[in-house]
């Protein structure tokens, strides 16, 4: 029997302007699977039962009132949750660390604003690590969150909370960020699709800085259409923003009905970390994949790596002067997990020239890729070099070896937040172990509309809209 949390997001939004549905009867249905399965996968860190229910009602009223419900905004009565990286004016907002915990957020990010514009219904901060740096989301703000395909495995990070939420039928959709993979990380452990846009297609404003163009908000959905509408939602420029992304014809949902037509796709499994071994399951993902674009009519062509392995201290220089950038007292330093103490030092004891230096080695490589990489039409990966992690698999560790385990787990993803590409995880496989392992397709910049017509048709191809975990018909 079809369940409500089984419609997808356009179609939720769609049945909401019919009258099929109400955003009341959504929002209900959400917060009651929240409250009694919440538990197990930690997506939430702040439910917002009381607020999500008064924007429903409002909603319900608006379409009640409305002269002609088509002309209502995209997302109107859809419950969509935000990340606590970002802020939510008069919500908890934590940034994943004890040190914020009494923290309010007095603004509205331009993501969250761009989010209220669309009609849709807050349901509540997901889970994220302290200040959004490791790729697993575990803490002392919230319960660990856990993919429901093996409640021991983590969702990933640091989108970690919002994957767990769609992945486990606790949100339609959800708003996520990625720095250094945090969108394709957990949609890979969560078998979900996610999309990292080009670089300023998302504006960080007004309370992130986009000082090094590594992060950007995205969303994350069960179905490419989703994702596509959700990232039509999101995207806009706003003044102020350092970067603005080539203008796109049409919508990004558009390209989820438009055939790719014959691409050129490059492809390469070689990690940029040393000492990173990808996995026979990753590998396995990565060669399905491969035949599958090849069956579809696309051409298919091995590459060298791009990235070599000097660019990552380049990378590592960046991180480490970013975890600095969130302001701690000096009272409150004892509140922060190891790991960010541990990255913070190295961004404290970073020298401006040494940053410089960074970007300018990061930019050269730039210089010389990008008319490699312009030659095709996407470029394949595997997301991950291994299956979802333990939980505690990183957490647990003394933060140098944490830190290298997540170099060797994500060798893939950091390379397009370098170069500001749009990058997709897309679930087409999963192992004998029941366990999601996603592929990564990058494309050019500005060409996620590509990437979004191309995974559409995988999706056809092999969809996987009908796998669902244990804990979605709880």
């Amino acid at each position: 029997m079809t369940q409500t949390h089984d419609l997808s997001a356009t179609r939720m939004a769609a049945a909401v302007r019919t009258g099929e549905v109400s955003p009341v009867e959504l929002t209900d249905h959400y917060l009651a699977r929240i409250e009694r399965l919440d538990e197990q996968v930690g997506a939430y860190v702040t439910v917002t039962a009381e607020r999500a229910r008064d924007e429903a009602r409002q909603a319900e009223k608006v379409v009640r009132d409305a002269a002609d419900p088509a002309d209502l905004p995209p997302l109107h009565g859809v419950p969509v949750p935000v990340k606590d990286l970002n802020m939510v004016d008069g919500v908890r907002f934590t940034i994943g660390s004890g040190v914020y915990t009494g923290l309010t957020g007095f603004a509205d990010d331009n993501v969250v604003t761009r989010l209220r514009a669309a009609g849709s219904v807050l349901l509540g901060k997901t889970s994220a690590p302290e200040f959004g740096l490791p790729c697993y989301t575990e803490g002392d703000v919230a319960p660990p969150a856990r993919t429901p395909w093996d409640l021991s495995r983590s969702a990933g990070g640091s989108s970690g909370g919002a994957a767990a939420a769609v992945a486990s039928g606790l949100a339609p959709v959800a708003q996520g960020s990625d720095g250094g993979g945090s969108i394709r990380i957990p949609s890979s452990a969560c078998g979900l699709f996610g999309i990292k846009p080009t670089r300023g297609r998302v504006s960080q404003g007004p309370i992130i800085p986009d000082l090094f163009g590594l992060s950007t908000n995205g969303p994350i959905a069960r179905t490419v259409r989703d994702a596509a509408l959700l990232l039509d939602v999101m995207a806009g420029h706003m003044p102020g923003d350092l970067y603005a992304a080539p203008p796109v014809e049409g919508t990004f949902a558009s390209y989820a009905e438009r055939p790719p037509g014959r691409l050129r796709i490059a492809r390469t499994r070689e990690p940029a970390v040393p000492g990173a071994v990808v996995h026979p399951d990753c590998v396995a993902a990565y060669e399905a994949a491969s035949e599958l674009l090849e069956e579809l009519g696309h051409e298919v062509v091995d590459v060298p790596q791009v990235f070599g392995p000097d660019l990552v201290p380049h990378f590592e220089t960046l991180w480490g002067v970013m975890a600095t950038i969130t302001p701690v007292a000096d009272d409150d330093e004892h509140l922060l997990q190891p790991l960010t103490r541990w990255l913070r030092a190295r961004g404290e004891a970073t020298t401006a020239p040494q940053v410089f230096q960074a970007h300018a080695a990061l930019q050269g490589a730039l210089r010389a890729a990008f008319p490699v990489m312009d030659e095709f039409d996407a470029i394949l990966h595997p997301t991950l070099a291994e299956p979802p992690a333990p939980v505690g698999y990183f957490h647990d560790q003394e933060p140098e070896e944490n830190f290298e385990r997540q170099k060797r787990f994500t060798p893939f993803c950091a390379m397009y937040n370098i170069s500001g590409q749009p990058a997709v995880n897309v679930p087409l496989h999963w192992n004998d172990d029941g366990l999601p392992i996603g592929i990564m397709l990058a494309g050019r910049l500005g060409g996620e509309g590509t990437l979004i017509s191309l995974s559409a048709q995988l999706e056809e191809a092999r969809p996987w809209i009908g796998r669902k975990p244990d804990i979605w018909t709880a």
